[in-house]
C-alpha cells in the first residue's frame, strides 16, 4: 500500500506542476546521458600521426591511412620537411584535400632554437595548421608564447616518458604551461605514460582543461623498456581510458602512433583502430 500511495502522490504532483511534466519519465536523466554518449561517439575524431607510416612516402601514407577508416593526419618531417619552401607545403595541402585527409597539426616538432620555433610557427601558417605538436625546450617556453599569440595557433607538448629529461609526463609540461596562453596545451601520448607509471585516464582527466591532442598506443609492460605493441595486446586498460574520453567531452583527435613493424604497418594499425572502434560501440 505504501508503495502505491508513492506511485499516486507522483502521479498527482505531475499534473499538478503541469502536462509538461508529464512528458518526462523518471529515467530521463539516463535517457539524456547515454544520448550524450552516443553523439560523443559519433563526434568522436580518429586520426594517425605520420610517424606510424615513416617508411613510406607521403602519397602512400595517406593512402594507408585511407585503408584504415581514417581521415585525420599530423605530419611528421619525413613526410613534410621543417625546411620545406612555401610551394612545397602549399602542394603537401593539396594533396591531402584531394584525397579527402584533414592535415590538422605537424609533429613531433623539436625546438631547441629561437631559429627553430620561427622555423615551425613560419610552417604550420604555411600549411594553414590547428596546431603544433611540440617539444620546445623550457628556456624558450616565454619566446614560444609570443608566438602562439601572434600566429594564433596551437602548441600541445609531447611528453616521452621515462628518460626524457625536458617532459616526461603530461605533469611536467602542465606545471610549465598551466598559467600561461591558453592555446598552450598537451598533446598526451598514453604509452609513454603508461611506461612511466602513470594512469593515462587520471592524467587525462587531471589536466583535461589543457589537452589538444592525444597519440594512442598499446605498451607491453609499464616498464621503461616497455615496447609499442597492437591496441588491446598490451597494458593499457581502454575501456577506461576511453570511457575517460567519453565522459570528459574530448573534443581533439585520437591519432594512433602505432611505431611496430615500421616497414609493415597497415595489420597492426588496422587490429588497433578495429579495437579502438569495438571498445567505442560497447559504451
Amino acid at each position: 500500500m505504501k508503495a502505491n500511495r508513492r506511485n499516486f502522490l507522483k502521479r498527482t504532483s505531475a499534473g499538478v506542476l503541469g502536462i509538461g511534466a508529464l512528458s518526462f519519465p523518471e529515467m530521463s536523466h539516463a535517457a539524456m546521458a547515454e544520448e550524450t554518449t552516443v553523439n560523443m561517439k559519433a563526434e568522436l575524431k580518429l586520426g594517425v600521426a605520420s610517424y606510424t607510416l615513416r617508411e613510406f612516402t607521403r602519397e602512400k601514407a595517406l593512402d594507408m591511412t585511407l585503408r584504415c577508416g581514417l581521415n585525420r593526419i599530423t605530419f611528421k618531417s619525413m613526410h613534410l620537411p621543417l625546411d620545406s619552401g612555401a610551394h612545397t607545403i602549399r602542394e603537401a595541402v593539396a594533396q591531402c584535400k584531394k584525397k579527402g585527409v584533414v592535415l590538422y597539426g605537424a609533429g613531433v616538432v623539436y625546438m631547441k632554437t629561437e631559429a627553430e620555433v620561427d622555423q615551425a610557427f613560419e610552417y604550420a601558417k604555411t600549411a594553414e595548421l590547428d596546431m603544433i605538436v611540440g617539444v620546445p625546450s623550457h628556456d624558450l617556453l616565454d619566446y614560444v608564447e609570443e608566438k602562439v599569440k601572434s600566429y594564433d595557433i596551437k602548441l600541445a607538448i609531447h611528453n616521452h616518458g621515462p628518460g626524457d629529461k625536458v617532459y616526461p609526463s603530461a605533469e611536467s609540461a602542465y606545471v610549465k604551461i598551466k598559467d600561461r596562453d591558453k592555446r598552450m596545451g598537451l598533446c598526451i601520448d598514453i604509452g609513454h605514460t603508461q611506461r612511466i607509471k602513470r594512469d593515462p585516464s587520471q592524467d587525462l582527466t587531471q589536466f583535461f582543461d589543457r589537452v589538444f591532442d592525444i597519440h594512442l598506443k598499446d605498451v607491453t609492460a609499464s616498464e621503461h623498456d616497455g615496447q609499442t605493441c597492437i591496441i588491446g595486446r598490451g597494458v593499457i586498460d581502454f575501456p577506461a581510458f576511453l570511457k575517460t574520453v567519453l565522459k570528459l567531452g574530448y573534443q581533439g583527435t585520437l591519432a594512433l602512433e602505432y611505431e611496430a613493424e615500421g616497414d609493415d604497418p597497415l595489420p597492426g594499425m588496422m587490429e588497433s583502430i578495429g579495437y579502438v572502434k569495438g571498445i567505442l560501440s560497447t559504451l
